[in-house]
């Protein structure tokens, strides 16, 4: 059922956000930056403020509803001290190459770049670089959308990844941006920058976790361990020309939190852009990814995994703009729902007459397991080039009691049937995670909460 909140609350919502955003400081980050990021978040805000949050009567939000985002009173996120602890977190293959943001804000002393060859960059916005990055950073179309423009408008800070020309980072670059989810509801708008010149390749591993708070909370709200908060994110990927980028997005926040993503990529000339996204957490959860094609002969491949249950909303919404010819395009989205948990997917791939000989693949497959759960799922092909090789489809299902039956007939019992089977559903796009050790802490997760 749809909460109704007042659409004065919807129209002035983004305004106190708005209010709630963090100065820039000339002393810590220097009067050019600061000059420099003014410039960007000016152009945003007067975006911000005529739009509203966006409401089921929308429709890009139709089975979204985030009424009860608009009853919760957000306070700007601050710097933690002391810092909490991460070591769960830290990916042995990128020990020396992560950066650590916690709240939104950089953390220098969990972050390690020993690893990072000569001329490679992983930092933060504030080391100064800014004739590099002025062409790329808050350049990619979809800035106006309301979530993307709130992250820009209000922007203080970024983890900035640069791969110079026909450089092959071996090792992952792990961007880890850490919530610690305190007594009060927090907002936070974290932001990323990857930039891979032409002939370069580089594997990033963007990951969101709630950590426990580092001092003692003196009470609990509402019976809950942590209050509410928001994760407004997005995301910026320059692929170039014959450039490679393998890009895993792990969003695994805490079961109060919500969070909005953006994933903007662009890939030049026969660049090859990789994505595998899981979603675990959050109450509410929204993923935009979208792809511009701005040059001919790329390939895309998407993988996703939503795993939810409880009360949870997961809505992941996909687009691939293939403007060039020779494009290749494949996209697998799996969704397993349990108990009144609700998954959307809505998927495009756009091939418009330019984009001659494009090659391309879409499926949305969904493992309900209750009666209650639910799922919208849309792929969607426009289509009005004449010479394409274009697919897709979606399915729908439950376990099969005949399968269960025949697992129990080998000496298990009904649960450990239907987890087994549950993870095998999930086990193609687990596969696809490019690093070893986050592959294994997904499947265990996967494996150790079961859903009904």
């Amino acid at each position: 059922m749809t909460t109704q909140v007042s659409p004065k609350r919807e129209v002035g919502y983004l305004s106190e956000l708005l209010q709630q955003r963090p100065s820039l400081d000339v002393q810590a980050i220097g009067a050019e930056t600061v000059a420099w990021l003014q410039e960007i978040r000016d152009r945003s805000t007067p975006i911000v403020r005529e739009l509203a949050i966006p409401t089921t009567r929308d429709e890009e939000w139709r089975f979204t509803d985030l009424s009860s985002l608009l009853k919760v009173n957000f306070a700007a996120a601050k710097p933690t001290s002391p810092l909490p602890d991460i070591s769960s977190l830290v990916l042995p293959e990128a020990a020396a190459s992560r950066l650590v943001f916690v709240n939104g804000f950089y953390a220098p002393e969990l972050s390690s770049v020993a690893g990072i060859p000569e001329g490679v960059f992983a930092g933060n916005l504030w080391a100064n670089e800014i004739p590099r990055w002025r062409d790329y950073l808050a350049k990619l179309p979809g800035g106006q959308e309301v979530f993307s423009a709130l992250n820009t408008a209000s922007l203080t800070d970024a983890a900035v990844v640069w791969i110079p020309k026909n450089r092959s980072l071996e090792v992952p670059i792990h961007l880890l941006f850490v919530s610690t989810a305190g007594e009060l509801p927090t907002v936070s708008q974290p932001r990323c920058l990857v930039v891979a010149e032409s002939g370069s390749a580089v594997t990033v591993i963007e990951e969101y976790a709630v950590c426990p708070h580092p001092q003692p909370l003196s009470h609990r709200r509402g019976g809950q361990e942590y209050a509410a908060y928001l994760t407004n994110a997005v995301t910026e990927i320059w692929v170039g020309e014959n450039a490679q980028v393998t890009h895993a997005r792990m969003q695994r926040e805490g079961e109060e939190a919500f969070h909005v993503g953006k994933t903007a990529i662009a890939q030049a000339r026969h660049s090859r852009y990789t994505c595998c996204a899981v979603s675990l957490g959050a109450k509410v959860s929204r993923h935009n990814l979208e792809i511009f094609q701005t040059g001919e002969g790329t390939e895309t491949i998407l993988n996703a995994l939503t795993k939810i249950a409880g009360e949870q909303l997961a809505d992941t919404h996909s687009t691939i703009a293939l403007n060039h010819p020779y494009g290749t395009a494949r996209q697998v989205h799996k969704c397993i729902v349990g108990d009144r948990a609700h998954a959307v997917f809505n998927g495009k791939i756009l091939v418009p007459k330019p984009a001659q000989l494009t090659d391309a693949g879409q499926l949305s497959r969904t493992l309900l397991l209750s009666p209650k759960a639910r799922v919208d799922t849309k792929p969607q092909l426009e289509i009005t080039a004449d010479n394409v090789k274009c697919a897709h489809g979606a399915t729908v299902s439950q376990l099969e009691t005949d399968e269960i039956f025949y697992l129990q007939s080998r000496g298990l019992d009904a649960d450990s049937a239907r987890n087994l089977l549950i993870n095998a559903f999930a086990t193609e796009i687990v596969d696809r995670i490019p690093i070893a050790s986050l592959r294994q802490t997904i499947s265990q997760i996967v494996r150790s909460n079961p859903i009904s």
